[in-house]
């Protein structure tokens, strides 16, 4: 596993646009070598924005978009559509306006009356089918995780000593009684978030300093869930100035 390394930038619009300008360039670097792109993305706020740019970019054309394959870190466990639902989020500001191949599109199910456990054990499932010799852990290796960190210090849905945090034998879990509305969701284990050649953790606002800080501090992450996610390669915390206030400190 990787060491954190810091990068700041000034402002949360600044940061999005910095990190969409990365991921492009990322993606690019991955299919140069041949390969289809495996990217995790996440939910929030800062996430929105981040997907705006990038379908709003030029640069987006660099990329051969129906080599690109989208998993998720983590879902809210809701009907299809609903506008809480991280796919919604990314197919409305990213994924609707670039060329997929819906084939390499996977979202976590929506809440059909199956159950978040039936979602979760078929999110495995999918995972376990993509995956390559290579990999482990049930997991194609990824080459970009994008997450959030939430000022509790969760990461995807593991929250802090909460059930989840040492599942070590399945890549996706039902959580329930999330402490952060809606109650059920499925995320990825520690096993698979781990499986990344870059994890990055895009994170803005005062109120995640102290987190960011512990997070850095590599606080025991049943306390803070965020420090127990680690690039294979690489791990970047990507941030505005309000959010590294309390690094070192």
């Amino acid at each position: 596993m990787s060491r954190p390394s810091v990068l700041v930038n000034r402002d949360a619009e600044g940061l999005a646009h910095a990190v969409a300008a990365r991921l492009i360039t990322r993606l690019v670097d991955v299919q140069s070598t041949g390969r289809v792109a495996q990217v995790v993305l996440t939910g929030g706020r800062v996430a929105a924005v981040v997907y705006r740019a990038v379908a709003e970019s030029p640069a987006r054309n660099a990329i051969d978009w129906r080599r690109v394959e989208f998993w998720w870190g983590d879902e809210r466990f809701l009907p299809e559509g609903d506008p809480e639902r991280n796919e919604t989020q990314a197919r409305e500001a990213l994924l609707d306006h670039v060329d997929v191949d819906p084939a390499r599109v996977h979202p976590m199910a929506a809440d059909t009356g199956q159950g978040a456990e039936a979602a979760a054990a078929a999110y495995a499932d999918e995972l376990a089918k993509a995956a390559g010799p290579d990999d482990r852990d049930g997991v194609p290796t990824f080459d970009v995780l994008l997450l959030g960190v939430g000022p509790d210090g969760h990461v995807a849905s593991l929250f802090p000593e909460h059930a989840g945090l040492d599942s070590e034998d399945v890549a996706a879990i039902a959580v329930h009684d999330s402490p952060k509305p809606p109650p059920t969701r499925i995320s990825l284990t520690f096993p698979a978030l781990n499986r990344a050649h870059e994890a990055w953790f895009v994170v803005s606002g005062e109120d995640k300093a102290n987190t960011v800080g512990r997070a850095l501090a590599d606080t025991d992450r049943h306390l803070i869930p965020a420090a127990g996610v680690h690039g294979l390669d690489r791990t970047l915390w990507l941030l505005d100035d309000a959010s590294a206030g309390d690094i070192g400190t």
